[in-house]
């Protein structure tokens, strides 16, 4: 089997870079609004309510680390 090296992302979910989202200064989307205010209130904390994608987008990875969620919601509390 040929290597195809790190420039052939073969995972099944790659992710772009949300600097790099074409409909990245759109307002945040319901879900994501929802799951910030979910961490948010975990923390203690508030979000505001017009934020756009990409910012919500770092947000929650943001709060998803110090929260100990973990990046894209992987639980890493236990480990």
């Amino acid at each position: 089997m040929a290597d195809i090296g790190p420039e052939h992302d073969v995972s099944p979910t790659p992710e772009k870079d949300p600097d790099d989202w074409i409909t990245g200064d759109a307002p945040m989307t319901g879900p994501q609004r929802s799951y910030l205010h979910t961490l948010a209130q975990e923390l203690g904390e508030t979000v505001p309510d017009n934020l756009t994608k990409v910012t919500a987008s770092k947000l929650i990875d943001e709060l998803q680390r110090r929260s100990g969620r973990g990046i894209r919601g992987e639980d890493t509390s236990s480990t």
